[in-house]
């Protein structure tokens, strides 16, 4: 069996860690650079750097940011946030980033899924998915949970691994931010219905939330933000009490 994994997220905004509830309220959660340092060092297995404006701002991920992060962790490193292009995927991972996330440029433009994948090959490709449940449909949204769209979330999953993807990371924006836990039952669907690893996220407030995604919602990384920044949870807890648990992680 697959190790579980732990995943932090620096939401970026302006250069610095921001974190809100159900994707509004911003608040400041300190300097990304500073935090990815510890988080690699604190034993998480991933990073994940979000520029969450870079989308509504129409401009490009703070490449300069992701230079600095990179040389200070040695944990794979997720990028996303303005990527449109395999020019754009080029340069991020030349600054240090292994694998890039994507969310309305797919959408938008579903055949860039095809081309990263053909380019970098699928395990690169992390499709990001924020979707709200609205009348018993979990509907996808785009631009930082700003634009709602007429797709489903398990139709468009299902679509993005046809054209490649290697990874989905599922938000639920219902959950976000409110520590209440995942959505573990879209989660759990999503995990029987598709054969790549699904990454929960959304909901993180306490370690039995971690354990209950994992073992309820079968997901495979569970990405959490201000519990982490907060040090409301250390990741070195969280694992061993995941390890208690019978659920398989890396210490």
């Amino acid at each position: 069996m697959l190790t579980k994994r732990i995943i932090p997220c620096l939401d970026i905004k302006n250069g610095r860690t921001v974190k809100g509830i159900n994707f509004v309220g911003l608040r400041d959660a300190g300097d990304p650079v500073e935090l990815a340092e510890r988080y690699s060092k604190d034993g998480a297995d991933e990073l994940v750097f979000l520029d969450i404006t870079a989308t509504k701002e129409r401009r490009k991920t703070l490449v300069e940011m992701v230079e600095k992060v990179a040389r200070k962790i040695n944990i794979p490193f997720t990028v996303g946030g303005g990527i449109s292009s395999v020019e754009d995927v080029n340069v991020l991972l030349r600054a240090g980033a292994d694998k890039v996330s994507i969310n309305s440029s797919a959408v938008k433009n579903p055949k860039l899924i095809n081309d990263l994948a053909n380019k970098f090959g699928s395990q690169c490709v992390v499709l990001a998915v924020d979707a709200k449940l609205i009348n018993n449909e979990w509907k996808v949204f785009l631009v930082g949970g700003r634009v709602e769209t007429e797709l489903n979330l398990f139709d468009w999953v299902k679509e993005g691994i046809e054209r490649g993807v290697g990874e989905i990371l599922f938000t639920s924006m219902n959950n976000d931010g409110t520590k209440n836990g995942f959505a573990n039952n879209a989660l759990k669907r999503l995990s029987e219905e598709v054969n790549v690893p699904i990454i929960a996220s959304g909901g993180a407030g306490t370690i039995q939330h971690f354990i209950d995604t994992f073992k309820e919602g079968k997901s495979d990384a569970a990405l959490a933000a201000s519990v982490f920044h907060f040090k409301e949870i250390e990741i070195v807890d969280l694992k061993n009490k995941l390890k208690d648990q019978g659920i398989k992680v890396r210490l």
